[in-house]
């Protein structure tokens, strides 16, 4: 494409958008090159690390946690689409869970920067400084499921026979198996890790579960009668990279360095991390109907 052409399709561009082409090409004439370290924000990036002690492995834990953010919203852009955008192909499907897949295996895989990354001793110290903070609090966590299933399949089958008949959101959301991680049934008390994350992102979390009632990924392929075995292999794949494989790095690190002298150390968000982080616990499935009964039986074990 010559010159004059490119002149032309821009002309034709703006004019279409009801603008004066000549006014952007003016812009363009005297804008700025662009950098690299602008367009990424590089000195922004850089600059998000801030300390609350002395111990230089704590810059480590926070860059790995921004990290894991960043992973996060890599899944999140690509489940998204699938729920919130026009019904997409099955190929462009297949395309988008593999794409969620090495996002989440690279979360597994980055996990050995916490496990053996980290002093172990300076770890214990400043991780006091943490408390209330918990890793439970990450939203991206909240809305990935959400986008994924449908709500009642985040609570376990004991509690979601409790339930009234006809139950609402709220009902849901009242026993949803996140709040096990800082809400003890039998007292009815919360941490305040819990009251903290429940006032700054409950209400939100209710309105996306209704905005994509009958769209998550999990009520498309249930309303699909021929899935390719490509996509069924693909979201297999990811329910137990996210909800078995990547639970479990977890807990193995948290062992590490919570028990792995014996000494039974408190989660910083005051959960009985065990139980919590431990998938056989919860069973937390994405795509049941994919599962044989024996799947669902072993899973997590």
């Amino acid at each position: 494409m010559n010159t004059n052409e490119i002149i032309n399709q821009i002309e034709h561009k703006y004019k279409a958008l009801g603008e004066n082409p000549d006014t952007y090409l003016q812009g363009l004439l005297h804008a700025k090159p662009i950098t690299y370290w602008d367009y990424i924000s590089v000195d922004t990036l850089l600059s998000l690390q801030k300390t609350r002690t002395n111990f230089k492995d704590e810059e480590i834990f926070i860059l790995y946690h921004q990290i894991v953010e960043l992973l996060l919203k890599l899944v999140q852009h690509e489940i998204k689409q699938i729920v919130i955008g026009d019904n997409i192909a099955q190929p462009k499907f297949v395309d988008k869970i593999k794409r969620v897949n090495r996002y989440t295996e690279m979360l597994i895989t980055s996990f050995d920067i916490m496990k053996v990354g980290m002093s172990y001793d300076d770890y214990n110290t400043f991780r006091a400084t943490l408390t209330p903070a918990s890793g439970f609090q990450s939203v991206q966590f909240r809305y990935i499921e959400l986008y994924c299933t449908r709500v009642e399949n985040l609570l376990s089958k004991q509690v979601l026979g409790n339930l009234p008949d006809n139950p609402l959101l709220q009902d849901y959301f009242d026993n949803i198996y996140w709040k096990d991680a800082g809400y003890d049934r039998k007292s009815g008390k919360k941490t305040i890790t819990l009251r903290l994350f429940e006032e700054r992102y409950l209400d939100e979390l209710i309105q996306l579960a209704a905005s994509v009632k009958g769209k998550t990924i999990e009520e498309q392929i249930l309303n699909s009668n021929d899935l390719l075995p490509e996509l069924k292999e693909g979201l297999k794949h990811f329910d137990r990279l996210y909800n078995v494989e990547w639970p479990l790095v977890h807990l193995n690190t948290a062992q590490h360095y919570l028990d792995s002298r014996n000494e039974n150390k408190d989660a910083t968000g005051g959960s009985e991390w065990k139980k919590y982080l431990h998938p056989k616990y919860q069973k937390r499935i994405f795509f049941p109907s994919l599962l044989t009964e024996e799947e669902k039986q072993n899973w997590g074990i």
